[in-house]
């Protein structure tokens, strides 16, 4: 396949302006009043995880149970916005959240890789659909846009988006793997013309994952896709957050970026399983001046 004619409509982006610009955002600090309204907002953004060889119907059941009641000791505290696991186990965790309304977010398309044909992706697609998918999370084919077989890969988020229906499609990028940031830009593009609901970072299986220079290049490029079209696209960062601190960082990059409408997680989430006990720990903190042990937070 030749190169493809998709135009680059920006020009190349600065790194050393992007990094400089992110590290200066996420250095502002915010009084306690603001910072428990933020841990609480971080928390209902959390997609909760679980993506290994080893996962097991009642590992799943445990996710979706954490998912409704992370600390039942801590009355007011929000849920997670979802659970995503492999589509074999759609099903079950869509009976486990019923009642809730936590969404069911599914990977596809020949996660985490990407390497399988166009019809297997569209196949895998449809299977999570059919189970009760909400939310359906595609990798992109990174091998083919270093290519610079744009088209094609505009072409199957396009049929991919087509395939989830009713469901929301996060799209993501693999940034670790395209190299520079003008690459995270352009596949932010193509992504959001070829429909997506979201973008997404990483598959968190690749280093570096979510770093704050390629949140920036994609929240910007949400920002002109927004101004170019009306539409707004989601942003989930995926992979490295760890800690509230960060949690709060990342939000004052988005409210800075975006605007307070996107300050939801029906337009944000964080990939980060391990996050949501660091803001309990933290907000456990506001509530009583103490820190409590991990060993008081489930793991999954």
């Amino acid at each position: 396949m030749d190169n493809s004619s998709y135009n680059i409509p920006y020009p190349s982006i600065d790194q050393v302006g992007v990094a400089e610009r992110a590290a200066r955002l996420m250095s502002r600090s915010i009084k306690k009043e603001a910072k428990i309204f933020a841990l609480k907002l971080a928390l209902n953004m959390v997609d909760l995880t679980t993506l290994a060889g080893d996962d097991t119907p009642g590992k799943v059941r445990q996710l979706c149970y954490k998912a409704a009641h992370l600390h039942d000791a801590l009355p007011g505290l929000p849920h997670v916005a979802a659970v995503c696991v492999y589509p074999n186990f759609v099903r079950i965790a869509k009976e486990a959240v019923k009642g809730t309304d936590i969404q069911v977010a599914s990977v596809a398309t020949a996660f985490p890789s990407g390497h399988s044909s166009r019809q297997v992706k569209i196949d895998d697609v449809k299977y999570a659909v059919d189970e009760g998918a909400d939310e359906v999370d595609m990798v992109i084919s990174r091998g083919r846009f270093l290519q610079g077989h744009y088209d094609f890969v505009q072409e199957e988020i396009a049929a991919v988006k087509e395939a989830c229906g009713h469901a929301h499609l996060k799209v993501i990028l693999e940034t670790g793997e395209l190299v520079t940031l003008d690459n995270i830009r352009l596949a932010s593009d193509l992504a959001m013309d070829a429909g997506a609901d979201f973008i997404k970072t990483s598959t968190g299986k690749i280093q570096p994952a979510s770093t704050p220079s390629f949140t920036l290049v994609m929240l910007e490029a949400i920002r002109d896709y927004y101004y170019r079209t009306g539409r707004m696209v989601g942003m989930k960062p995926a992979g490295g957050i760890r800690t509230a601190k960060q949690a709060i960082q990342y939000l004052v990059l988005v409210r800075e970026t975006l605007g307070e409408p996107w300050l939801s997680n029906k337009y944000f989430r964080f990939g980060a399983s391990s996050l949501a006990n660091d803001i309990l720990m933290q907000l456990v903190k506001q509530e009583t001046g103490v820190y409590q042990s991990l060993d008081y937070f489930s793991n999954d």
